[in-house]
């Protein structure tokens, strides 16, 4: 892996991060076609998530510092949003702990991602699509996102772990499901990243270091995080203007052609 490469998985995995078009897939499908498909290439493309989760705590830093400020002083609305992220974050911890040799054996393939991208794409246009025919804007303000309503975004959430489903498209559609509004169910799929990344990324740098160590990757790992830090600040700012004014739809056309694109270029 060349620093140039480097540099350019950490642009995708800024712009894909919080897009419903999954980062792990598209990083899948890149380090297929350019041959990097070895156990240290999968677990790069994991860890430098770092880089977007640290763009989180800063576009959020306010929130959280009221939030953190709020727990101390006993603040309802702060403690009811921890816990709607413990509730989120569980289902997904312990699903992605029994399933994670398999999913990596069977699913971390250009195949498995084009057919979930595809599917992911049908998923989001047909609930807009619902959403719009009975006029459901749902519910604005984290403080809408109950136990109940975590629950149901955290089982959402398991999906994701198939490699080109998308963690932020699961998030935001269970959302929806759930009741929420489109820019809150993102907002709250943001700030689930928090915990739910941050655990992978801890998880995949302590089993691959040794991979790390050998390939001598330091380097290309830290501009790598640099860099999608950046791209993905800028991101989750635009895509929460966008999302006020607009749907998921077009994201969910995205994800068709590019899923069929790539089943296109295998099969052929």
């Amino acid at each position: 892996m060349t620093p140039l490469v480097a540099i350019l998985l950490g642009i995708v995995e800024g712009l894909t991060e919080y897009l419903p078009v999954s980062s792990t897939g598209h990083l899948i499908l890149i380090g297929h076609f350019l041959g990097g498909d070895g156990d240290a290439a999968k677990s790069f493309e994991i860890v430098i998530q770092l880089g977007a989760i640290l763009a989180v705590v800063v576009h959020y830093r306010r929130l959280l510092a009221a939030r953190l400020a709020g727990l101390a002083s006993g603040d309802a609305a702060s403690k009811g949003l921890l816990v709607a992220l413990v509730v989120a974050f569980i289902p997904a911890a312990v699903a992605g702990l029994l399933l994670r040799k398999a999913i990596k054996a069977h699913l971390f393939g250009p195949i498995p991602v084009a057919a979930a991208l595809i599917v992911g794409g049908v998923v989001m246009i047909v609930v807009e699509r619902i959403r719009k025919a009975k006029h459901e804007e749902g519910l604005t303000g984290l403080e809408h996102v109950t136990p109940g309503r975590a629950l149901v975004i955290g089982l959402g959430q398991c999906v994701s772990l198939w490699p080109g489903s998308s963690r932020s498209m699961c998030t935001i559609v269970s959302g929806q499901l759930a009741g929420l509004s489109t820019a809150t169910a993102a907002e709250f799929s943001f700030l689930l990243a928090l915990p739910t990344l941050g655990a992978a990324t801890l998880f995949e740098f302590v089993k691959a270091r040794h991979e790390f160590a050998a390939s001598g990757l330091g380097v290309e790992l830290a501009i790598g995080m640099v860099v999608s830090f950046f791209v993905a600040w800028g991101v989750i700012a635009v895509f929460l203007r966008y999302l006020n004014k607009h749907g998921l739809e077009p994201f969910g056309y995205y994800r068709i052609v590019l899923g069929a694109l790539v089943l296109f270029l295998l099969l052929h």
